[in-house]
This record gives C-alpha cells, structure tokens and sequence, in this order.
C-alpha cells in the first residue's frame, strides 16, 4: 500500500525564507560584534523553541516569522561547551568570512549543525 500522506516540508526551507527577511539585520549585528571587538567569529543561533545561549536579537513572536535568532560568539561557545575548546583550530578552519557569510548553528528537534549561508 502507497503513502498518499504529502511529505512534510524541511524546516529549513522556512528558515531560509526567514534568513532572507532577517539578513540585513544579522550582517549588521554580525559586523557590530565584530567592530567593537567582541569576537571575530560571531555565531547565529536559529531555533523555534527557547535557547539560553547567546542574546535574542529577532524574535520569531515578534515578527510573525517562524524562527527566532539569538547572535553570540565563538567565544561563547567554547565557555558553554558547545564546541570543545579542543576544536576550536578545527572550527575556525571550516568558518567562512564573516562579511561575506551567517555562520548559523541550527537547531531542530533532531539535533543541531553549523551551516554558513551567504548574505544576499
């Protein structure tokens, strides 16, 4: 017997609906960490749920979107424990130019990844 039930779409393709609307924010936010010398790496947190790392920079309530942004740092992370401090030369190898790219750490109820999308 087919499955007729329609495939439930990837929460991805919302967010990078989202991404699109929220990019001159997040360049901008990302440029300010970086001017005033908070970190040269920052890191966006996209989830539809609570977090508690990093600072609520667009909210998905707020915006009537469907993910919410908190901005935070490589820095940060390390402290959290989120990337081991043993890692770090392995990250920063993989991280893409911070002018040229959101680095985003995804969360979905499956798990979590770092994915590098391009400002527009």
């Amino acid at each position: 017997m087919e499955d007729k039930s329609p495939k439930k779409e990837s929460p991805l393709k919302s967010l990078e609906t989202d991404l699109k609307l929220y990019n001159d924010s997040i360049r901008e936010v990302a440029i300010d960490i970086m001017v005033e010398a908070i970190s040269a790496y920052p890191i966006f947190i996209a989830h539809q749920h609570e977090v508690s790392i990093g600072e609520c920079i667009l909210d998905k309530n707020e915006l009537n979107t469907n993910w919410s942004v908190h901005a935070s740092t490589l820095e940060e992370f390390i402290e959290r424990g989120i990337i081991q401090a043993s890692k770090r030369e392995l990250f920063l190898k993989n991280y893409k130019k911070a002018h040229d790219f959101m680095c985003l750490f995804v969360i979905v109820p499956e798990g979590a990844n770092f994915v590098f999308f391009p400002y527009q």
